[in-house]
């Protein structure tokens, strides 16, 4: 299990109140991301595109190299 900050959190209803602030947070990279509680639960991650972007690359590489194992 992934580890988070305390700094790293925010509930649902922090995020609604301040989320342009939240939205800037991560696109400056003042916070890699961060973790949305609900009900004491989390629920959520909010990252910027571009880290969204690098795991989805990421992703697809992991896939390419899964396939070829795959198929031998």
């Amino acid at each position: 299990m992934i580890k988070y900050s305390k700094e790293e959190m925010v509930t649902a209803t922090e995020l609604v109140r301040n989320f342009s602030q939240a939205l800037k947070t991560v696109a400056t990279k003042e916070k890699e991301k961060i973790v949305i509680v609900k009900n004491n639960r989390l629920e959520g991650v909010l990252i910027s595109v571009e880290e969204y972007e690098k795991m989805q690359n990421a992703v697809s590489i992991l896939e390419k190299i899964y396939n070829k194992t795959k198929n031998k």
